[in-house]
C-alpha cells in the first residue's frame, strides 16, 4: 500500500515557504510516511529546471531525489519517496453570464510532457510569475489542450467545494460538471474533495457518484504535507497510478482532514466572528447579522444545495441508465468498464501529529517544545502516519507521555470535537474524555 500526496506547491507559488525545495520535500515526505509526492508547479520554468537538475528517473513516469542531495539518511526499513509531475492551474473567465474561478490539478507522465504543455500554456498567459499560474482560459479549453498535448495526462478538478476557486464553488463555480466541461465531461474521472469535505459529504451528491474521490494536502510548506492523502494499492509507475485514479482499480481509499477543521466548512463572516449552520444562514438570507455584509457560504451548505439537485444527463459516452462508465485507457487501445456509482472506498479521519501533541500539552502547535517532542517520536518510533495509525499506544507513551498517547487514542477512536472552521479560519480541536488531566511536564 502506498500513501500519495499529489497536490502540493513549490516555493515559486504565492504565499509559500522558501523551504519548498526538492531536498526538503524529500525529507518531509519521509518524516510523514509519504511514498509518492506530486512535484507541484510544473508550469514554472525555474522549478521545472530545478526538478530536472535534482531528480533522477526511477520507475516509469516517476522520479526520486538524487542520493547525494538527501538532507538526512533514510532510516532502515523506510522508503525512498517518489515524485510524480503535477501542478495546479487557476483559470478565471466568463461563462454563461458569470465570472468563473476554478483551480485544476494536472498530473503528467514526465517532465518532457510538462515542457510541451507549459509551452502551449505560455501562449495563453504568464506562467513565469507564479507557480500556480492564473490564466484567462475556459476549463473546457484547458482540458482540451491538456489532452491534445498529452493524452496520458490526468485532469482533476481541485478542492471542488472551495467557495472562491473551484468547480462547485458557491461564489464562482458551476452546478454540474457538464456546465463546466460540456462535451468533454466524460474525460473527467476523479475529483479532489478538499480539506473542508470528506467522502460521506461527497457521497450525498448524486451527480458525483461516477467519480473517484482523491485527497491531497495542497501544502504550501513542507510541514503541511500529508494533511490529506490518497491510498494506492498498485505497482510503482505512472501508468498504475493513472489506472487507479481514473478507474478506481487500485484506489484503496483516502486519509482525510476532519472536514470541520477545514477553513470553509461552515457559513460565516470571520471579521465579525460569526459562524453559522446552513440553516441559520438561510434564515438570515445569507447576510451577516453583525455588519450586514454577505456571508461566505460554507462547504457544508454548498454540498447540501447540490445534493438536492437532480442528476443531470451527462454528455458523451456516459449513460447513467446503463449503470456502467466507458473509460478509454490512454495506455492501450482497449476500453475498460467500471461500475457506477463508484465504490465507496474506506477513509480515515486524521489530524496532524503536532496538533495532537499541542492539545495534549496545552501548547501552540508551532512551539519549540512541540517540535522537539515530534522529532523525538519520529526518531524513536517511525514516521508520522505510522504514529497516528499503527504504533502501539504503550510505545508512544514510553517515548513521550501518557497525555500524548491518550491524544492519539482519542484520534483513533474519533473522540474529537470541533469548533468548526468558517470564512478562511481553520477549525479548532477539542479532545473528548477519557483524557488525562493536562500536566506541565
Amino acid at each position: 500500500m502506498y500513501i500519495a500526496d499529489l497536490h502540493i506547491h513549490s516555493r515559486y507559488s504565492m504565499a509559500t515557504s522558501k523551504f519548498l525545495t526538492p531536498e526538503y520535500l524529500d525529507l518531509w515526505a519521509r518524516k510523514k510516511g509519504i511514498h509518492i509526492l506530486g512535484t507541484g508547479d510544473f508550469t514554472h520554468p525555474l522549478w521545472r529546471q530545478e526538478l530536472k537538475e535534482k531528480l533522477e528517473s526511477a520507475e516509469p513516469g516517476l522520479y526520486k531525489l538524487k542520493p547525494e542531495l538527501r538532507l538526512s539518511e533514510i532510516p532502515s526499513g523506510s522508503f525512498d519517496p517518489r515524485f510524480v509531475v503535477s501542478g495546479e492551474i487557476s483559470t478565471i473567465y466568463k461563462k454563461n453570464g458569470r465570472t468563473r474561478k476554478v483551480h485544476s490539478l494536472i498530473l503528467l507522465p514526465g517532465l518532457e510532457a510538462a515542457d510541451r504543455l507549459s509551452g502551449e500554456l505560455e501562449k495563453i498567459g504568464n506562467i513565469h510569475s507564479d507557480g500556480r499560474p492564473i490564466l484567462g482560459l475556459d476549463c473546457h479549453d484547458l482540458l482540451d489542450m491538456t489532452l491534445s498535448v498529452c493524452p496520458d495526462a490526468m485532469y482533476i478538478p481541485a478542492h471542488i467545494w472551495t467557495p472562491h476557486f473551484s468547480v462547485f464553488g458557491a461564489f464562482s463555480g458551476f452546478n454540474s460538471m457538464e456546465e463546466c466541461f460540456e462535451e468533454l465531461t466524460p474525460h473527467i474521472h476523479a475529483v479532489e474533495t478538499g480539506l473542508s469535505s470528506d467522502p460521506p459529504m461527497n457521497w450525498s451528491v448524486p451527480s458525483l457518484s461516477r467519480y473517484q474521490l482523491i485527497s491531497n494536502s495542497d501544502a504550501h510548506s513542507p510541514s503541511k504535507l500529508g494533511r490529506e492523502a490518497t491510498l494506492l494499492n498498485t505497482e510503482l509507475s505512472y501508468k498504475d497510478i493513472y489506472t487507479a485514479i481514473q478507474t478506481g482499480n487500485g484506489l484503496a481509499g483516502t486519509l482525510e482532514f476532519f472536514p470541520q477543521e477545514g477553513k470553509y466548512f461552515m457559513d460565516g463572516h470571520r471579521k465579525c466572528e460569526v459562524c453559522l449552520t446552513p440553516e441559520e444562514a438561510v434564515k438570515l438570507k445569507g447576510i451577516c447579522p453583525v455588519c450586514g455584509k454577505k456571508l461566505t457560504t460554507g462547504v457544508l451548505h454548498r454540498v447540501q444545495d447540490l445534493a438536492a439537485l437532480s442528476v443531470p444527463d451527462p454528455s458523451g459516452n456516459i449513460q447513467i441508465s446503463s449503470g456502467k462508465l466507458q473509460f478509454e485507457n490512454a495506455f492501450s487501445t482497449s476500453k475498460t468498464t467500471v461500475s457506477i456509482p463508484a465504490i465507496r472506498r474506506p477513509f480515515e479521519s486524521i489530524s496532524p501529529l503536532p496538533e495532537l501533541i499541542a492539545a495534549a500539552k496545552g501548547l501552540s502547535s508551532s512551539s519549540v517544545k512541540v517540535s522537539r517532542i515530534y522529532e523525538t517520536l519520529l526518531n524513536e518510533l517511525g514516521n508520522e502516519f505510522f504514529l497516528l495509525r499503527e504504533a502501539k499506544i504503550s510505545d508512544i507513551a514510553a517515548v513521550s507521555s501518557e497525555n500524548i498517547a491518550d491524544a492519539i487514542t482519542c484520534l483513533r477512536q474519533g473522540k474529537v470535537r470541533w469548533n468548526p472552521g468558517f470564512d478562511g479560519q481553520f477549525g479548532t480541536m477539542e479532545l473528548v474524555h477519557p483524557f488525562r488531566q493536562l500536566n506541565s511536564d
